[in-house]
C-alpha cells in the first residue's frame, strides 16, 4: 500500500525565511490508497545542515519515534534556535498497519534577527517636498563589494510606509510589505534569500518607499496618522564559504532621490512621470552624486517583528470583455468582474502626453463612471509619456476597487489589449470549493469569494474603493467561518488578532477597528462620532470570536493561550459595564445596515456578551482551564437568564421583533427549549410576512440560515436563499453583481443608488452566509470535538429548488470532499472522501440507506468512517427531519 509524507510546514508555511516563533511548530499531510489509513507514530528531524540531515542525523533534534496521530501542530522541542540559523527537516510515518513510510522531503526554515540590538541599520528617509501635500516616492540605494564564495546572503528589511526592494537591477519580495500595522506598537520585518542575485564585485541594492498607511491617507481619517513621510530600514547579512561574514546597513552614506513617482497613495491615486525616470540606478555602476544625502531618523521604539501574514501579490490578471468610445473621446473598459487591484496600461504617444486611468464600480444611467461614493477617494493613476516606443505601465503604492476603466487622454485608439486588470489581495491560498446545480447560487458563491479577494490585503477592510479601506472588527468576525471555508486564513487572521490586542484598550475594551490607526484619537477629536465607542456589540466581540473560529478550523490551541488574558479582560470589561448583565444601549452600530428592522441596541448587546461568556468557557476548556471554563459556563447562564428576564415574554417573542433578536438568541444559547421551539415560529412568521424575505445587517445574517436550519426549518432558509425578490441575495445577481454589495439596497430597481456617502458594492459581511452553504448545502462541518478536521462532520441538507451540490475543502489534515445529487423519483446519492490520518462522522438523509452498494442496517443514518471514498444511496422526501 502507499503510505506517503507529504506537504510538510513550518508555522502553517512552506520553507519560510526570517521566523522569530522560537518553537515553531510543524505540519504534514499523509497519502495513502488504503481505507482507514492512521498514522499510530511518526519521527522528526531536525539538523543544521541538509548532509547531516541526509546521514538521518538530527543534531538540532530527534523527537524519537513518538506514538500519535497527530501532524499538526507539533512544537519543535530541540537545542535553543539562533539568530539567523537555517535548519533542515523531514519527517517519516508509521500507519496502523506497522508500515513505515519513507523520509519526507527535506524542509527548511530561518530565523531572523532575534534580537533588537542584532539590527544594526539606522532608519532613513527623504526631507520632505515644500508646500506638497503628497509627497514623491524616495528612491533609496548604496552599492558594495562582495567577495567571492557567497555561501548565503539574506536581506532584512522594513519601513515605515511601504518599500519595494531591488538588488542588482531586479525587484525582490512581495506588494506593499511589511503590511499594515499600528505603528506605534510594531511594524513587521521581512526576510529575503538574495544570494543568487549577488555577485563577486560590485553589487547594488536599493529600494523605492511609499506613504501607505504610515503617512499616507488611511480611511477617512486623513493622511500623515503615523508619521510625515516613509522610512527604510534594511540590513543585508552576507556569510561566505570560510566562514567570514559582513553586512550592509542603511546608514548616512546611502543616497537618495526622487524619481518619477510623482506621488502615489493609497486613497488618492498615483501619477508617474516617466521622462523622470532613474534608468539603471539599482545597478552597479549608477552615477548617483547628484542624490542626496537621506535624513537619518533618530530611532523607532515599536517592536520589529517577523511578517505573520501571507504577502500581498498580484494572483491574476484579468482582460477587459469590452470598449466602448465616449461622446468626449475617452474609452471606457469593461472588466467583467468588480476586482481590486489596478491597470497596466500599453501605450504610445509623444512625449509628455498624459494618460489617465479612472475607475469605478459601477456605472450611471447615463454610461458615465458612478463615481458618487468614492467620498474624497481619487481611483485615478496618470501617466506622463516619455515618447520612447512602446510603454508600459502600472502604479505601485496604490489600489483601486473597480469594474469599470475610463481611458482618458489616450493618443490614438485603444483596444482590448491596451489595458489588463491586475487583481491583488493577501495570499490566502483557496481552500474550499462549491458547486451546485443552481447558476444563481453558483454565482453567489462566487462573488462572496472576489469579496473576500478584494477585502482581504494586510487587513479585513471594509471596503477597497472609497476613503476607508479599515480593519472592522465587527465584519471580520461575521465573516471568519466563511474566509475560513474559502482559503487559508490561519496567518492572516492570527496577524490580524495582533491588530486587534496593540489597540486594546486599558479597561479590556477592543476598538471598532484594527490596526487603530488613530481611530480612537479620531473620535476624541471630533465630536460629530461621540456615539462611536470602543466596545461595541459584534465588533469588540471578534476579539473572542475570531481566535475560536481558529481553534475549530486550523485546530490552533497556541492562538487560544497567547490571547487568553485579552478575551479575559474583554468578558470582564463586559461584566464591569453591564447592570445586572444586561449590557447597556449606549454605543452601539447595532445589527448595521439591517433592512426595515430596528434591533434594539441592548438586546443585541446583551445577546452577544453571552455569547463571549460562553466561547471563553469553550476556550477555557480547550486550554485545560477548568475552572475558567466552569465560571464562564455559569456567567454565560446566567447573562441568559437575564435575558430571557429582560427581553423574552412567555409566548416567546423577544423585545424588537426583528429577525436578528430571534436569530442571535438562537444561536447563542439565550432562551430554553420551550422558548426556542416559540421563537422559531416568530422568525419564521417575520420571514413570511415579508414575503419570505429578511431584514438583517451584519450582526444577523450570519446566523439567520443557520438558526433556521438547526431549528427545523430548512424550508425557510432555502427560501430565504434563493429568494430572487428585494432585499435578498440573488436581487443584486439578478442586476450584475459580481461582488457582495455593502448594502442590501446599494441600488434598487425603485431607487437607484442608495446615499453616496457610504454605498460600496465590494464588501463581504453579507457574503458570510457561505458558512452555511459550506456547512449545511454542501455538508462539511468542523467538528469541536476533533478540532482543525482531524474529524469532520459530513451532513447534507438538500432542499429548494437545488438538486446537486459539489463541496470539498483542503484541511490542515487533506482534502475533504461531499458530492451528493437528488434525482427526480427521490433517489438521494451521496460521495464522501476523507484524507489519510482523518474521520469523518457522516449523516445521511432519507431512508433505505444503502452503502457502497450494500444495505446499511435499518435504521441506521450516521456512520464513523475512517480515510478513504464511500457512496452512500438512499430514499429522500423533503420532510425526513
Amino acid at each position: 500500500m502507499e503510505w506517503q509524507v507529504i506537504d510538510g510546514r513550518t508555522e502553517y508555511m512552506t520553507n519560510p525565511l526570517g521566523l522569530d516563533e522560537r518553537a515553531p511548530r510543524f505540519f504534514w499531510k499523509l497519502r495513502s490508497d488504503e481505507r482507514n489509513a492512521a498514522q499510530s507514530a511518526y519521527r522528526i528531524l531536525v539538523a543544521s545542515t541538509p548532509e547531516a540531515l541526509d546521514r538521518d542525523e538530527g543534531d538540532m533534534w530527534d523527537s524519537g519515534e513518538v506514538e500519535s496521530d497527530r501532524t499538526t501542530h507539533i512544537v519543535y522541542e530541540g537545542k535553543p534556535l539562533q539568530s539567523e540559523g537555517q535548519y533542515f527537516w523531514k519527517v517519516r510515518s508509521r500507519n496502523n498497519g506497522g508500515i513505515i513510510s519513507a523520509w519526507s522531503d527535506t524542509y527548511f526554515w530561518t530565523m531572523g534577527l532575534l534580537s533588537r540590538q542584532e539590527w544594526k541599520g539606522s532608519w532613513i528617509g527623504r526631507r520632505a517636498e515644500p508646500n506638497a501635500e503628497l509627497q514623491p516616492s524616495p528612491y533609496v540605494r548604496k552599492e558594495f563589494e562582495a567577495r567571492s564564495g557567497i555561501r548565503r546572503a539574506t536581506a532584512y528589511a522594513t519601513a515605515l510606509g511601504l518599500y519595494e526592494l531591488h538588488v542588482n537591477g531586479r525587484t525582490v519580495g512581495e506588494r506593499f510589505a511589511p503590511g499594515f500595522t499600528d505603528y506605534d506598537k510594531r511594524v513587521q520585518t521581512q526576510a529575503y534569500d538574495v544570494t543568487p542575485w549577488l555577485t563577486e564585485g560590485a553589487n547594488a541594492i536599493g529600494g523605492i518607499l511609499g506613504d501607505g498607511w504610515y503617512s499616507g491617507t488611511v480611511g477617512f481619517l486623513g493622511n500623515h496618522v503615523y508619521g510625515e513621510r516613509p522610512f527604510f530600514l534594511l540590513q543585508l547579512n552576507i556569510e561566505y564559504e570560510d566562514g567570514t561574514r559582513e553586512s550592509i546597513a542603511t546608514d548616512a552614506s546611502w543616497r537618495i532621490a526622487k524619481g518619477p513617482i510623482v506621488y502615489s497613495d493609497m486613497i488618492k491615486g498615483e501619477t508617474y512621470d516617466a521622462r523622470l525616470e532613474l534608468t539603471g540606478w539599482d545597478l552597479p555602476g549608477y552615477d548617483d552624486s547628484g542624490w542626496e544625502q537621506p535624513d537619518v531618523r533618530a530611532g523607532y521604539n515599536g517592536l520589529l517583528t517577523a511578517m505573520m501574514e501571507p504577502p500581498v501579490r498580484v494572483t491574476q490578471t484579468l482582460k477587459p470583455i469590452s470598449i466602448r468610445r465616449t461622446e468626449q473621446g475617452t474609452f471606457i473598459y469593461d472588466m467583467g468582474q468588480n476586482m481590486v487591484g489596478w491597470t497596466e496600461i500599453k501605450v504610445r504617444g509623444a512625449r509628455g502626453a498624459k494618460v489617465t486611468a479612472s475607475h469605478a464600480e459601477m456605472l450611471n444611467p447615463d454610461g458615465s463612471l458612478y463615481l458618487d461614493n468614492l467620498r474624497v477617494a481619487v481611483q485615478q493613476d496618470h501617466y506622463i509619456l516619455k515618447g520612447d516606443g512602446e510603454e508600459r505601465y502600472e502604479p505601485r503604492f496604490t489600489f483601486h476597487g473597480y469594474r469599470y476603466v475610463e481611458l482618458i487622454g489616450y493618443p490614438g485608439e485603444p483596444d482590448l489589449d491596451t489595458i489588463v486588470g491586475k487583481v491583488v489581495h493577501s495570499d490566502t491560498k483557496p481552500t474550499g470549493s462549491l458547486r451546485t446545480s443552481d447558476p444563481m447560487v453558483n454565482q453567489l458563491i462566487s462573488n462572496i469569494s472576489w469579496g473576500q479577494r478584494g477585502n482581504f490585503l494586510s487587513v479585513p477592510t471594509d471596503c477597497p474603493q472609497r476613503d476607508e479601506r479599515l480593519g472592522w472588527t465587527g465584519d471580520a468576525q461575521i465573516f471568519a467561518r466563511t474566509a475560513s471555508y474559502n482559503m487559508d486564513v490561519s496567518r492572516f487572521f492570527a496577524k490580524f488578532m495582533l491588530d486587534m490586542i496593540d489597540c486594546q484598550q486599558p479597561s479590556g475594551a477592543f476598538t471598532d477597528v484594527a490596526p487603530d490607526a488613530g481611530w480612537i484619537r479620531h473620535k476624541m477629536w471630533n465630536t460629530r462620532l461621540n456615539w462611536f465607542a470602543p466596545d461595541n456589540a459584534g465588533w469588540g466581540d471578534a476579539g473572542v470570536v475570531i481566535p475560536w473560529t481558529l481553534y475549530l478550523m486550523y485546530g490552533d490551541t497556541r492562538i487560544l493561550d497567547t490571547h487568553y488574558g485579552a478575551m479575559v479582560r474583554w468578558v470582564e470589561y463586559l461584566r464591569t459595564n453591564s447592570e445586572g448583565l444586561i449590557r447597556p444601549a449606549y454605543a452601539n452600530y447595532g445589527d448595521w445596515l439591517s433592512i426595515e428592522a430596528d434591533t434594539p441596541n441592548e438586546v443585541l448587546a446583551t445577546a452577544y456578551f453571552a455569547y463571549s461568556a460562553q466561547l471563553l468557557s469553550r476556550i477555557a476548556g480547550a486550554l485545560g482551564k477548568r475552572e475558567d471554563e466552569a465560571a464562564y459556563s455559569r456567567l454565560h447562564e446566567d447573562i441568559a437568564a437575564a435575558f430571557r428576564r429582560e427581553f423574552v415574554s412567555e409566548d416567546g417573542r423577544i423585545q424588537g421583533g426583528t429577525q436578528t433578536v430571534y436569530v442571535l438568541a438562537l444561536q447563542f444559547g439565550l432562551l430554553t427549549d420551550e422558548l426556542r421551539k416559540l421563537a422559531v415560529g416568530h422568525l419564521a412568521a417575520d420571514i413570511e410576512s415579508r414575503g419570505g424575505r429578511l431584514s438583517t445587517g451584519f450582526l444577523g445574517v450570519g446566523y439567520l440560515l443557520p438558526a433556521l436550519t438547526d431549528n427545523g426549518r430548512l424550508d425557510v432558509a432555502y427560501g430565504l436563499l434563493t429568494q430572487e425578490e428585494f432585499p435578498s441575495w440573488m436581487y443584486s445577481i439578478k442586476h450584475g453583481a459580481t461582488t457582495i454589495w455593502e448594502r442590501w439596497d446599494g441600488w434598487t430597481e425603485h431607487g437607484g443608488f442608495q446615499t453616496p456617502s457610504m454605498n460600496s458594492f465590494n464588501h463581504y459581511s453579507l457574503g458570510s452566509v457561505g458558512e452555511w452553504m459550506y456547512r449545511y448545502l454542501g455538508g462539511i462541518e468542523a467538528d469541536p470535538q476533533a478540532p482543525g478536521f482531524r474529524r469532520a462532520i459530513v451532513q447534507p441538507r438538500p432542499g429548494g429548488r437545488i438538486t446537486s451540490a459539489d463541496a470539498s475543502y483542503e484541511s490542515l489534515h487533506g482534502r475533504y470532499e461531499s458530492s451528493w445529487t437528488l434525482e427526480a423519483d427521490g433517489t438521494f446519492k451521496l460521495r464522501v472522501t476523507v484524507p489519510a490520518n482523518a474521520a469523518a462522522t457522516v449523516h445521511v438523509p432519507g431512508s433505505r440507506i444503502v452503502l457502497d452498494g450494500r444495505p446499511a442496517q435499518e435504521g441506521t443514518t450516521s456512520f464513523e468512517l475512517g480515510s478513504g471514498s464511500y457512496e452512500f444511496e438512499s430514499r429522500f422526501s423533503s420532510n425526513w427531519e
